[in-house]
């Protein structure tokens, strides 16, 4: 026997009863978890950019390809909101109609005891009166429903609404993640002490923002760092607290407000949050040509690559002819050693040293193809020259130029945050889990006693399996016994 084939609103009531069964909501809660592994295995755009843009560096042709795939941007991808729509979706089809018919089971009375009680799982039966059942009823807040001939009683009935508060709480933690992805924004932006951040699109070194958002609702702010102190353990090396002090201004006229920032304790303007993420140095370099004059002045942030904060960077001066590109290393506390080379032994400014390489040659500024400003393409160039320097110190290069390593600056990278779902996220997340606590240990149960004759026979049945049910029928029949 061939199944019928479905058509038109046939096989759209078909999908939806598979889309909202319990069985698939399960399978796409399992395949959201599983599609948000790779966004805990590689580095996300919207969280470390730095670190993306390292790994297109090192790995150029995996790279590609696993951004083909989305996996520098996990959670924005067409796979993953895929998922996350159809759960979506599914847990709307499932817990609305279970709504709709707890509200009018909530309303009804205790069922009417079946006409077997002998059956039952927990069954007696002892001579007295259901007034005295009935009123060892109402004083352990069971909910009844009498006649002359027999009493239903229940309790534990609000289980479903823990149950029930627990799949609404997980729509509401969907949406406030829904709307911080389309109506918020995320980016990263790398200033030195004494420098000034101004909040406008042009600013950030790494910008995402939803579909949704307007760049015109940026907060009007500006950020000076003004000093950052960054405290390790002598023994492990290991941070122990970083504190930044900027100075803020909330318009272009404003007075400026100092304050602090901490890890954990970002600056906050309405719903943008500004979080102090990471923290390196810039080494302060003056390049001349063979004339003395100055082509590159400044500082120049290097990449951290450990947690010493031996660091790799790049000193590009395009204005010179030829050309000019230093392939640098910066390492706060120089030291030695015969297998690993220079390296940093402690992560503060306790001996910093400048290593690099001098090439000269085309470094490909004109070609308008977005370059890295940690890295040099040495491939057409020429190296004219190899140096070590320590703050003071100058080098000549060749009859090229100079160049002069005046000193070092922390700098530090912010992350700015608008994260409208945030709340929303938090309060479905608290209301889930009160409600998985109230589906967990709320005993959900029904007693039925019926008059035969001069005993009363009674039956109950714990609706969730959970023990207790045969202690309270036990408890009753012995108060109905001493008060007959």
């Amino acid at each position: 026997m061939s199944t019928p084939e479905l058509r038109g609103t046939s096989l759209l009531r078909y999908l939806w009863r598979q889309l909202t069964s319990m069985r698939n909501a399960l399978i796409l809660l399992l395949l959201l978890g599983i599609a948000s592994i790779p966004g805990s295995i590689f580095p996300q755009r919207t969280a470390s950019p730095l670190k993306v843009r390292e790994y297109f560096e090192n790995n150029p042709d995996v790279a590609n390809w696993m951004d083909r795939l989305y996996l520098f941007d996990v959670y924005g991808s067409p796979w993953f909101s895929a998922i996350y729509i159809l759960l979506f979706i599914s847990l709307i089809g499932c817990v609305l109609p279970r709504t709709w018919h707890y509200s009018k089971e909530i309303l009804a009375k205790p069922v009417i005891p079946p006409s077997n009680l002998s059956s039952a799982e927990y069954y007696q039966d002892y001579e007295g009166t259901l007034e005295t059942a009935e009123n060892w009823l109402k004083e352990h807040k069971f909910r009844i429903t009498k006649t002359s001939d027999f009493i239903s009683a229940e309790k534990g009935y609000l289980r479903e609404t823990g149950n029930l508060l627990f799949h609404i709480s997980l729509i509401v933690v969907l949406v406030g993640i829904a709307s911080s992805s389309v109506f918020g924004m995320r980016g990263e932006a790398i200033i030195n002490v004494g420098e000034r951040f101004i909040n406008t699109p042009t600013s950030y070194d790494n910008l995402a923002t939803g579909r949704l958002f307007q760049l015109r609702n940026l907060p009007p702010f500006a950020i000076q760092a003004t000093n950052f102190l960054a405290k390790y353990d002598p023994e492990t090396r290991a941070p122990v607290d970083y504190t930044l002090n900027v100075k803020v201004f909330n318009t272009v006229d404003s007075k400026p407000v100092n304050r602090v920032v901490k890890v954990n304790e970002p600056l906050t303007f309405g719903s943008t949050r500004v979080y102090l993420q990471a923290n390196g140095y810039s080494p302060l370099v003056t390049v001349k040509d063979k004339n003395g004059v100055v082509k590159f002045e400044g500082a120049v942030p290097f990449l951290p690559q450990d947690s010493n904060l031996s660091s790799i960077g790049a000193i590009k001066v395009p204005d010179m002819n030829p050309q000019i590109g230093f392939v640098a290393s910066f390492l706060p506390t120089a030291a030695r050693d015969e297998i690993r080379g220079g390296y940093s032994s402690y992560p503060e400014l306790l001996d910093p040293q400048l290593l690099f390489s001098v090439w000269q040659g085309d470094l490909k500024m004109d070609q308008g193809v977005p370059q890295s400003v940690y890295r040099i393409d040495t491939s057409n160039m020429e190296r004219i020259g190899l140096k070590s320097l320590r703050i003071g110190q100058s080098y000549q290069f060749g009859e090229v130029g100079s160049i002069t390593f005046n000193g070092v600056i922390p700098w530090v990278n912010l992350q700015i945050v608008k994260d409208p779902g945030k709340q929303y996220a938090l309060i479905g997340s608290i209301l889930a889990i009160a409600g998985l606590m109230v589906s967990l240990f709320i005993r959900s149960r029904r007693i039925w006693l019926r008059r035969e004759g001069n005993r009363i026979v009674v039956a109950g049945l714990a609706l969730n399996r959970l023990p207790g049910l045969e202690e309270e029928i036990a408890e009753l029949v012995k108060e109905g016994k001493e008060r007959k």
